[in-house]
């Protein structure tokens, strides 16, 4: 996507694509417009009484955000004349556009939706660059040093972690490096199963080209059709199908990176070294702090010839905990396996489109389809697991034989494709709900953690337990809804995945008492084993916590790297240290 093309077809105060969102109807009835996901045009009959009987939230009372952008609102470009003269010179394609520069200030935390749609950011981008390829970049970061500017790296700008806000109080020019046109597949090696691919390719264009050549990389974050690969390597990010395909980490065989100080790679592209601390891991979660990741070669696999989704219903989260545990310890996990709360199934089950259907009322309708279907199990109680299998058919069918036997003995049973298919696609439309929740006083996010296998329960109870008692606490007048999903098993853990939302009518001040309660579930966290994050990364947002998590010592450590690379602070977003 070109950049006013990106700009022009997603959303500049909200989640993804302009034409998809939620919407009531004018019967009252929630829709989802659009045609990009399965659930485009549907009309979900009970999702209004959901909300209403989960938030305690009525249609009636309805807020507004800006239509479109006051370009008199944002704060102005501050550029000095000689760096642009410079830039000129190198032909490299840079704005000074108020849209373009807000659309590059912020990522997509709920403190920076909620400014977007009620205010303005006190800081943001002076000038935005498109570099096209590697040398583009050397040039930038070369006048960047020259002129004494601050580097902002941008790819997706789905960072949930604060990551891409404008420090305050930087008083240099601020430069957002966007990677979007450096998005070229370079190499695809069929013998070594590898592609060297540019930084700023988004997730879904990349899996598209490589499919037309047989291959795919398997890493599919739930962000994937707006997120980059240089964004994938600056968080650590993890994919939906780790399982078969590995997390970021594993995935990665070389990486080229443009710092002040120089360009740092490795000489071969080789599965393996022994040569010291490996240099990569000071790239990857490195978060734009050292500078700017121009070209990765990363492993590629021969499209799956199969695929089959499943899942499975447990009587309780504590059954479906154990059955993924022994999942993971037998080391037969499907290429995705979640597990779901019965708060998200509720939910999960209120955004089902409508069929014909003689259930008159949401409630009874589960309590009907799942008595009938599952003896004996609590509609108020039971949980989901959705799957999914790929690779060669007949292999496929055995792994599921496997899997499903082991559910079994956990008082699992089988609940169809459909299910586990439907779980899967809500995943992507299920970032679209908090714009929605922002026009009718909700407000909501979600935040994760990886944690040993015998903390998870304690953790997902203690946690959720404390989001409760905070909201209680700090006046909150509806309870707020508070629920997890287990979303990758490990030889030694699970990645646990929070839902937090509640409304907020009657609070006047809703962004700083939501932030007391997201500091508080984190406390909660990490006093019950868990880690600052799994995925997300530290960013700006849980920075506080770094000290604790990594240890004085290894702060020390990154901090000694950071003054090497970038003596002059040039890649200063202020993240992680």
């Amino acid at each position: 996507m070109w950049q006013s093309e990106r700009q022009e077809i997603l959303k500049w105060n909200g989640w993804g694509y302009n034409d998809s969102k939620f919407i009531f109807n004018k019967k009252g009835q929630a829709e989802f417009t659009g045609k990009r996901y399965r659930l485009g045009g549907m009309v979900l009959p009970t999702f209004k009484e959901w909300i209403e009987r989960t938030f305690g939230a009525s249609l009636e009372h309805k807020t507004t955000s800006r239509a479109s952008l006051n370009v008199n609102d944002v704060p102005p470009s501050i550029v000095n004349e000689e760096f642009l003269q410079d830039l000129r010179a190198t032909k490299i394609s840079y704005s000074q556009d108020a849209e373009d520069r807000v659309f590059r200030a912020h990522g997509h935390c709920l403190h920076e939706i909620f400014v977007l749609r009620e205010g303005m950011f006190k800081r943001i981008p002076d000038i935005v660059v498109w570099p096209v390829c590697h040398e583009d970049v050397v040039k930038i970061v070369e006048l960047a040093c020259k002129h004494n500017l601050c580097i902002i790296p941008f790819g997706g700008g789905t960072s949930v972690s604060s990551a891409l806000e404008c420090p305050e109080e930087e008083k240099r020019t601020i430069v957002s490096l966007d990677t979007s046109q450096m998005n070229r597949i370079l190499w695809i090696d069929e013998k070594n199963l590898t592609a060297c691919v540019e930084a700023g390719i988004i997730g879904q264009d990349l899996e598209k080209q490589l499919s037309e050549s047989g291959f795919c990389t398997g890493h599919e974050p739930d962000s994937m059709e707006f997120s980059s690969l240089g964004g994938w390597v600056a968080t650590r990010a993890s994919g939906m199908k780790k399982n078969i395909y590995g997390n970021i980490e594993d995935l990665v065989i070389h990486i080229k990176m443009v710092t002040p100080r120089g360009i740092v790679e490795k000489n071969c592209q080789v599965p393996r070294m022994s040569t010291g601390p490996d240099i990569h891991h000071f790239i990857m979660g490195s978060e734009g702090i050292l500078g700017v990741v121009t070209e990765v070669t990363i492993k590629i696999r021969p499209l799956p010839e199969y695929q089959k989704y499943g899942s499975v219903v447990f009587p309780n989260f504590e059954r479906g905990v154990a059955c993924l545990r022994e999942v993971a310890k037998q080391r037969c996990a499907p290429a995705s396996i979640r597990l779901v709360d019965n708060a998200q199934f509720q939910f999960g089950h209120a955004l089902k489109p409508q069929v014909a259907s003689i259930f008159t009322s949401f409630l009874d309708g589960l309590k009907k389809f799942y008595i009938t279907k599952f003896k004996g199990f609590d509609p108020n109680v039971l949980c989901v697991a959705t799957l999914l299998f790929e690779g060669d058919r007949e292999k496929v069918l055995q792994h599921e034989k496997q899997v499903y036997d082991i559910a079994t003995k956990f008082g699992g049973l089988a609940a169809g494709e459909d299910n586990g298919q439907r779980g899967y696609m809500l995943t992507f439309v299920i970032a679209y709900l908090r714009d929605l929740g922002l026009d009718y006083y909700v407000i909501g996010e979600s935040f994760e953690t990886s944690v040993p296998w015998d903390r998870v329960l304690d953790l997902c109870r203690n946690v959720k337990e404390r989001i409760v008692r905070e909201c209680k606490e700090k006046g909150v007048q509806f309870a707020p809804f508070s629920t997890c999903r287990v979303t990758q098993t490990y030889d030694a853990g699970a990645c646990v995945y929070f839902y937090f939302a509640f409304n907020y009518r009657g609070i006047s001040d809703p962004i700083h008492v939501y932030e007391e309660i997201e500091r508080a579930a984190r406390e909660e966290i990490l006093a019950n084993g868990g880690s600052l994050s799994h995925h997300h990364g530290v960013g700006k947002l849980r920075k506080r916590w770094m000290k604790e998590s990594i240890s004085d010592v290894g702060l020390g450590m990154l901090r000694s790297v950071k003054e090497y690379v970038d003596p002059n602070n040039i890649f200063g977003n202020k993240n992680l240290l």
